[in-house]
């Protein structure tokens, strides 16, 4: 994989790997993650795609300016990276906030730039319990935000992290205990790359979001991955795949690992679903 960059309409230097040869893809990484995440989906994926895995805004290796932590202009690099590029015909594995980011980039320029697959990995529709919302309603969402104040104690938490043993006590729940502490220290140590401020920023838009009215008119072909160890409710991916009309469920077991991160920790089964499913 070869690291190279690309400039937003706004000014912002954007890093990403790229490598291999056919239709292109681009891997999303979710809050704090670089493209590195996907390491264990590089060697595979290569094989069938040109392989585009992207820094968002303020992540990894791309740059960290003063603001554009929202939803909507994680969206609007995304187009301009895909613009700058050329890219058509493509496919989009997206994981965790980044399949927020591909459900606001839908809204906005699926008619200009329309991406041919979908991927979609663990993310709820929406975060944030409103107080009139029955049990059904957060179950379905995957609400794990239960009120303002709860978000603002996140928040708090998140701009008060010093150092990677910080950072994993927020995180480490997302793991299941396979993954040893020396890879969760490494991507500890990438995920804190993203500026802590800008890390709360971003996560508060997203929290704040509802996407539920736009699932319907995603009309691409799509796979959504739910993990049954994962620390998010399987009932949400459940609901996002019934909502889409030409979408499909995969779960993964506890017994295979999967948790939130289950392309990172067991990118084997995760490569032989998701090429299939992009091949097929």
């Amino acid at each position: 994989m070869e690291r190279k960059s690309v400039q937003t309409r706004d000014g912002v230097r954007l890093s990403y790997l790229t490598g291999g040869q056919g239709r292109p893809v681009i891997l999303l990484g979710g809050w704090s993650q670089a493209a590195t995440v996907y390491a264990g989906q590089f060697e595979a994926f290569t094989q069938s795609h040109r392989v585009y895995a992207l820094d968002n805004r303020g992540h990894g290796e791309s740059e960290k300016p003063p603001s554009g932590y929202r939803m909507q202009r994680l969206a609007k690099d995304l187009y301009d990276v895909i613009e700058a590029l050329d890219l058509t015909d493509f496919d989009v594995v997206a994981h965790s906030l980044s399949v927020s980011l591909m459900w606001a980039y839908l809204d906005m320029f699926d008619t200009e730039r329309s991406p041919r697959r979908l991927v979609f990995i663990d993310e709820p529709s929406a975060m944030l319990a409103r107080p009139s919302w029955t049990e059904q309603e957060i179950a379905e969402t995957g609400a794990f935000v239960p009120s303002l104040e709860g978000l603002d104690g996140l928040l708090r938490v998140i701009r008060g992290t010093q150092n990677v043993d910080d950072h994993l006590a927020f995180i480490g729940a997302m793991f299941t205990s396979s993954v040893s502490d020396t890879d969760l220290r490494a991507l500890a140590a990438e995920n804190l790359k993203f500026p802590r401020d800008h890390a709360a920023d971003l996560l508060e838009n997203n929290v704040l979001q509802d996407w539920r009215a736009i699932l319907p008119s995603i009309h691409q072909r799509s796979l959504v991955f739910g993990g049954e160890a994962s620390n998010l409710s399987l009932a949400a991916q459940e609901f996002i795949a019934s909502c889409m009309p030409n979408a499909s469920l995969e779960v993964i077991s506890r017994a295979d690992r999967g948790s939130h991160f289950m392309m990172f920790e067991n990118p084997q089964l995760f490569n032989e679903k998701a090429l299939a499913f992009l091949n097929s």
